[in-house]
């Protein structure tokens, strides 16, 4: 069964947000929508995900990924990715999508670099 832990901590404005599993169709992107969906809600409009320990992603995870983006940005945030793992960069790859996310290799540099936006 593909299960997906979802681990947040915030620094400040942002929720750092560690996933570990698969980012597959079904209740995996369900909950981390429901997770974002509810933290947006309550105003966090800047997003850390850590995606070392992401195995596999598929197209609902990519879009999701790619809709957290632009409505953060839409409201003044954004959605930066920590060291997605060889599988999630060929996925975004393929997809053209790459170029779209600030990627960065450790966690405190995502969140340093929200600094002064």
């Amino acid at each position: 069964m593909n299960v997906l832990e979802i681990s947040v901590l915030k620094y400040g404005d942002v929720e750092s947000i560690a996933l570990n599993g698969a980012i597959l169709l079904g209740p995996a992107v369900d909950n981390l929508r429901k997770k974002v969906e509810n933290l947006a809600e309550h105003g966090v409009r800047r997003f850390v995900f850590d995606l070392t320990n992401v195995t596999r992603i598929d197209s609902s995870g990519i879009g999701l990924l790619v809709e957290t983006l632009y409505s953060t940005k839409k409201d003044g945030g954004s959605l930066k990715l920590v060291n997605p793992s060889k599988q999630v960069l060929q996925t975004l790859r393929m997809c053209s999508l790459l170029a779209l996310f600030e990627v960065f290799s450790e966690e405190k540099e995502a969140i340093a670099s929200f600094e002064g936006s």
